[in-house]
């Protein structure tokens, strides 16, 4: 059996490529891309990070859209002392119903569903937001935020 190198997988210098023809204030962006199939070759996941920091305008940024596959997306606090404490509210609109996220959360989307607008309420702290999309392995499959236009 072939020996593998583990280290070929490991990913320690995101790409900064979703929101990098966007102007957004209060949060990173462009965000960091932490998985793809262009970091590491076969991982056939897609994963994206971004801290908000204060209230993003414009607000909402993240608008109606769906995707191809499955997506987690997650909200995380940054309090230690407070780890459920996410620092912020957040209406997010998922298949038309209203939820409102105001805890480190995960969401399940499934493939398929309008989800967006996005829209932060109140920024006390900051944050991150994760989206993982599992076998979506470029931006393109993803499509974070239906950040690629229809072509």
């Amino acid at each position: 059996m072939a020996k593998t190198h583990y280290q070929q997988n490991l990913v320690n210098k995101p790409r900064y490529e979703v929101g990098e023809n966007q102007e957004i204030k209060g949060r990173q962006s462009p965000t960091m891309t932490y998985m793809s199939n262009d970091l590491v070759p076969g991982s056939n996941t897609y994963i994206e990070i971004g801290w908000i920091y204060e209230m993003p305008e414009p607000n909402p940024h993240i608008h109606k859209h769906d995707h191809n596959y499955d997506e987690l997306v997650l909200h995380i606090g940054s309090d230690p002392e407070n780890p459920e404490y996410l620092g912020g509210t957040i209406e997010f609109v998922v298949g038309g119903e209203k939820i409102i996220i105001d805890k480190t959360s995960a969401l399940f989307i499934p493939k398929g569903v309008e989800h967006g607008p996005l829209t932060w309420k109140s920024v006390e702290k900051p944050h991150i937001q994760m989206v993982v999309m599992p076998g979506a392995g470029t931006l393109k499959d993803s499509n974070p935020a239906g950040y690629i236009a229809d072509e």
